[in-house]
């Protein structure tokens, strides 16, 4: 019994090698070929494409210097679980604008100069602390969604970026704006709501009440401490020996007197930002848009021109050469 075993040939590498060779010097050829093309094109066209640059620096010259955009922001703090509420009226807003209906915004919500708001957006500032602070099912449903998810994904979820305490409105305008022209007007239309003006009335009655309740409770309270204390200080000048064994009753009046002064310290915060239905904490304005592009055109521009340019005179020549098959195979 024979096994042919198969023979290596040296010739066969020598093919090859020779192959592979000659595949690179095509490859190096064709790019030479295209190379020499694309100078011929270019000195070709040389005149056309010095206008464009020329062209396309000068508008880009005069668009960097005179087309800016301006960004804003306003902090706001939504009162009376009104953050649905907020949220609709500027989807309302970027509604219009994206429709150019300048007449709801200048006479609805009250904007003098509506052309020139381009954007407006609103996002939560996060913050997890407050939204868990004195709430505990609060905690126990960031535990639940983070169980089998991205945290930073789901503290941006809707459901959740709803409910913190601070929201930031951006907007964009193409010109320098005064805040009583723009800033001033769209608060006034975020808080002009027949429900929620009944909600705020209620809310801060409802808190003064209560104020004036533990107003009274702490004077009682200190009414009580008082007496007790004048008791003290009669017992003291006497000269027997006194025995005085812990008074539970009297450290829970003390400890309820400390929590009643802590919440009228909150009570009092709250009225502070109370008086608005979308509190407005803090307002900035006129920053310069200061994106990949600003000032930058005069140089995006001309290479945008040139090669718009080369894409045009490529499908000339690609439609022309096809045309001609086309005509040859009718023939």
């Amino acid at each position: 019994m024979s096994t042919n075993l198969p023979q290596h040939n040296p010739n066969d590498q020598e093919i090859d090698l020779s192959q592979i060779f000659k595949k690179i010097g095509g490859l190096f050829q064709d790019f030479n070929t295209f190379l020499f093309r694309c100078i011929q094109f270019f000195i070709k066209n040389g005149i056309a494409i010095i206008i464009l640059l020329i062209i396309g620096f000068g508008l880009g010259f005069y668009l960097d210097k005179n087309q800016k955009t301006y960004n804003h922001q306003i902090i706001v703090a939504p009162n009376f679980e009104s953050t649905n509420y907020l949220y609709s009226k500027i989807d309302l807003i970027e509604s219009k604008i994206s429709e150019r209906d300048t007449l709801f915004l200048r006479e609805v919500v009250g904007i003098k100069r509506p052309k020139e708001l381009k954007e407006i957006k609103i996002k939560p500032i996060i913050d997890i602390s407050k939204f868990v602070e004195d709430k505990p099912e609060n905690i126990e449903l960031v535990k639940l969604m983070t169980e089998d998810g991205d945290v930073k994904k789901i503290l941006e979820d809707n459901l959740i970026s709803k409910n913190y305490k601070f929201q930031t409105i951006y907007f964009t305008t193409d010109k320098l704006i005064d805040n009583n022209d723009l800033v001033q007007p769209l608060l006034n239309f975020l808080n002009d709501t027949d429900y929620y003006k009944q909600i705020q009335k209620e809310a801060v009655n409802n808190i003064q009440i209560e104020m004036r309740h533990n107003d009274t409770i702490i004077s009682q309270i200190n009414g009580v401490l008082n007496g007790f204390s004048n008791s003290v200080n009669s017992l003291a000048k006497n000269d027997k020996l006194i025995y005085y064994n812990e008074n539970t009753q009297l450290n829970d009046l003390i400890k309820t007197k400390n929590n009643l002064i802590i919440d009228q310290g909150k009570y009092r915060v709250d009225l502070v930002g109370f008086d608005k239905i979308v509190k407005d904490v803090s307002i900035s304005t006129n920053s310069v848009n200061r994106d990949l592009t600003f000032g930058n055109l005069k140089l995006f521009l001309p290479i945008l021109f040139v090669l718009g340019f080369i894409l045009v005179r490529f499908f000339a020549a690609f439609y022309k050469k096809q045309s001609l098959k086309a005509q040859q195979i009718d023939a």
